[in-house]
């Protein structure tokens, strides 16, 4: 064998060699393919089947109407379960709140009286020392110095005195006060006259306010800061001094309200906006009205009104940022306006003197309160109380009688 023939033979190996490794390459990717495939058709497969399965099971018991109307009604449940949760401990913060707003005028009064050396700070101790008690209502019969035959008529009529008034207090609930400020000339002969006074009856409420007739709104602010600081009451009542009142018809009427966190009970009304200098009743921001000619907004006539608690203890709270009109009863709707508070209409806070009130008496509606509007009040009510307390008065036995 030559060489020739050698180089050949190799020639024809290696053609031979390199078709058989295409086809064996071409192979093996096929292989590699079809492997590839399988690894990845069979978990999807799979997954269908297990997928089918769970939707077969959940429309077997849709169909059976057993587990998912339970979930769903479970799941209720709990939603509802939380929403009371939720809703009860919003209550009790409120609860919270409106408590530590009540200690925080308490200490703002305390610390006023002190500072300013007032005679409230000695009746704040007492309170204080003796713990807190509910009290149905606070009774603030505003007065001046100039009154003491109005304050006199009032006591020998329907303001209880001495130890029957101790006995309405812890027994009913109800305080009763006359509510008075102090002189321009601090311990002149008016402020001993009532300090005078105020020892032998024991029925005052001094004020740290400058008395004068064109400060009644700030009048206002201070007593119902003061009266809340004092006692802790559903409601808190201010009334004039020339007015009649039948105390356990008006317990019974505030009671009714008791459920209510902010009302704002009396007669209520919209009389006109005197621009006019020199009337009686001008207000000289008649401009904040709107045109000349306009009303008031909605509020209670000043002879008497009541206010629930938690109103007082705004007015306590923001006393230094409420602006005061002219007119006592506007400054004190005017501070209620911007709040959720229900204004209450009870026209029997507002009957007349007889045959007035006599009229409804005999009909079986009792007034809480009877005075002449000629005269804002009782028309000479140093004369004529006696005659209204006889023919119109709910008897002192209602009084003592009644459950609030």
């Amino acid at each position: 064998m030559t060489w020739k023939s050698r180089g050949v033979d190799t020639s024809a190996k290696s053609v031979v060699s390199k078709k058989w490794s295409l086809l064996l390459c071409i192979g093996c990717f096929c292989a590699g393919m079809l492997f590839s495939d399988r690894m990845w058709t069979v978990p999807e497969v799979k997954d269908i089947s297990r997928t089918t399965r769970v939707e077969d099971e959940k429309l077997k018991l849709v169909s059976e109407g057993c587990a998912p109307e339970t979930d769903v009604r479970h799941e209720s449940k709990d939603i509802m379960g939380e929403v009371s949760k939720t809703h009860h401990a919003i209550q009790t913060l409120d609860k919270t709140i409106s408590n530590l707003e009540m200690e925080l005028a308490a200490a703002r009064a305390a610390q006023e009286s002190i500072l300013n050396g007032s005679p409230v700070s000695d009746n704040l101790k007492i309170t204080q020392s003796s713990g807190k008690r509910k009290y149905l209502m606070v009774i603030g019969i505003n007065t001046a110095f100039s009154s003491r035959k109005r304050r006199d008529s009032v006591r020998a009529t329907w303001m209880p005195q001495g130890d029957k008034r101790k006995k309405l207090e812890e027994e009913k609930g109800i305080i009763i006060r006359f509510v008075i400020g102090h002189s321009a000339t601090a311990g002149g002969i008016l402020d001993r006259a009532i300090e005078a006074e105020d020892k032998k009856h024991g029925d005052f409420l001094r004020l740290e306010h400058v008395e004068g007739y064109l400060e009644l709104s700030a009048k206002t602010k201070t007593y119902f800061a003061t009266a809340v600081a004092l006692w802790d009451a559903d409601f808190y009542v201010k009334v004039d001094d020339d007015v009649h009142v039948n105390i356990a018809t008006l317990g019974a009427t505030l009671a009714r309200h008791r459920s209510k966190p902010r009302v704002y009970i009396g007669c209520m009304k919209s009389g006109p906006v005197l621009a006019q200098k020199g009337v009686k009743y001008h207000e000289p921001e008649y401009w904040k009205f709107g045109e000349e000619g306009n009303k008031y907004f909605r509020h209670a006539t000043g002879q008497l009104y009541a206010i629930s608690n938690d109103l007082a203890t705004y007015i306590s709270i923001n006393q230094h940022v409420l602006h005061k009109y002219a007119n006592e009863d506007v400054s004190l709707g005017s501070w209620f306006l911007g709040l959720d508070v229900e204004h209450i209409d009870d026209r029997r806070l507002c009957c007349g003197t007889p045959p007035d009130c006599e009229w409804k008496a005999q009909a079986g509606n009792i007034c809480v309160a009877s005075f002449d509007w000629s005269c804002s009040g009782i028309c000479k009510s140093v004369e004529r109380i006696k005659e209204v307390h006889r023919r119109c008065g709910e008897g002192e036995n209602a009084l003592w009688s009644a459950e609030f």
